[in-house]
């Protein structure tokens, strides 16, 4: 018996005239994720990706798990392929699915006639295939409305193909068709799920990461690259840009006032990060900042810390409460390497009292003091790449 995945496309079938490009990028990304399962043939019909096993030692189990967190793809199924005719689709269906029925209660059969030489109809394919399963296995019964196992059986171009309850994928567009930004990886909860959200439309991550050693450890900077690594399940390999940040806060704490500390920081940051995504092909930044969530952003800070940049800043949960965003990263896997209690670089020279409500002119005011310009120079000339 020939098994093969289906994986069923999400949006791009709402697309016109690209969406070629939508499926080509998306098969791209998952021959990429599978490429160490097997050898695998990948193509695309009827709204459908078509992943067939070349060799009997490919290994479907991890290239289902794989799948599943390829955006694009918004459920998959193992499935049985079998010739075009009921008879045949009957028999593999009680064989295929025996282990699944056998520990059931309940049932229902759904088929789909994309051929429509297929000499009979969905609801007798339904029928004939519900009351043959039915007959086998005396300890299921008939839900249409609720059942415990929905059995699938597509009768397409090339073949009919026979499975069960389809797993949902991750959704959204492909990495890379929406290009590529740079996400501010801070090492706490918000960051990477801004990350995965982002990657979930499309676009291509490349990380940046300020620190401050000795005033956040290495192990601060190991934190940030597994966070990378577990979004990286997701979006693909990201490269992150470390950015020694310690002389800028230290020259900040050493000339500026006090309540200005975070948001002078947070201006170096922004104005660091747009040079270096200019110079990695980025078209916008992203953070994991929320409104109101702290005292640097309220919408008067978030105002002052773009100022002075033109890459359009994408904010993905920036209307989203902490337990959304703290559900989001348990799902993803995020969540227990955030809480590490290894903080990173916003955390250092705290001010008591920030301004929430700042005025743009005291800080331009304030930043005289500071040789901006060198400071972000000599932070940039000493990036590591990882």
């Amino acid at each position: 018996m020939k098994e093969i995945l289906l994986l069923k496309l999400g949006e791009l079938v709402l697309k016109g005239l690209n969406r070629g490009n939508f499926e080509k990028r998306l098969m791209k990304n998952l021959a990429w994720r599978i490429r160490n399962c097997g050898e695998f043939k990948i193509y695309c019909m009827q709204s459908t990706i078509y992943v067939e096993p070349q060799s009997d030692d490919c290994d479907m189990d991890a290239a289902l798990d794989e799948a599943k967190r390829v955006f694009g793809i918004v459920n998959i199924s193992r499935a049985a392929e079998v010739e075009k005719d009921i008879d045949k689709i009957i028999s593999v269906s009680k064989e295929y699915l025996r282990d699944t029925l056998s520990n059931a209660k309940t049932f229902k059969v759904e088929a789909k006639r994309s051929d429509k030489s297929f000499p009979k109809k969905s609801p007798e394919i339904c029928f004939e295939v519900g009351s043959a399963l039915h007959d086998e296995f005396e300890n299921i019964e008939v839900d249409v409305k609720n059942p415990e196992v929905l059995v699938k059986v597509e009768i397409r171009d090339r073949a009919a193909y026979v499975h069960a309850n389809p797993i949902p994928g991750a959704g959204g567009l492909p990495v890379g068709i929406n290009g590529r930004a740079a996400i501010l990886l801070s090492g706490g909860i918000d960051s990477p799920v801004a990350a995965y959200m982002m990657a979930k439309r499309g676009v291509e991550l490349f990380g940046i990461h300020f620190f401050s050693y000795p005033y956040t450890s290495e192990r601060a900077k190991e934190k940030v690259i597994e966070l990378a690594r577990l979004v990286g399940k997701y979006a693909g390999n990201i490269k992150i840009a470390m950015v020694p940040f310690t002389k800028i806060q230290e020259e900040i704490r050493a000339n500026c006032k006090e309540e200005y500390f975070t948001l002078i920081m947070r201006r170096f940051m922004m104005q660091i990060a747009e040079q270096v995504a200019r110079e990695n092909n980025c078209g916008a930044l992203i953070t994991g900042e929320s409104l109101g969530q702290v005292a640097s952003q309220t919408m008067e800070a978030l105002g002052v810390t773009e100022n002075g940049i033109s890459l359009p800043v994408l904010r993905p949960v920036i209307g989203m409460d902490k337990e959304e965003i703290v559900g989001i990263a348990r799902r993803i896997n995020t969540f227990e390497t955030s809480i590490l209690p290894y903080e990173d670089c916003c955390t250092v020279f705290t001010p008591k009292h920030p301004r929430t409500k700042p005025k743009l002119e005291n800080i331009l005011e304030e930043e005289k003091k500071l040789p901006f310009d060198a400071l972000c120079r000599e932070a940039i000339e000493n990036i590591e790449i990882i």
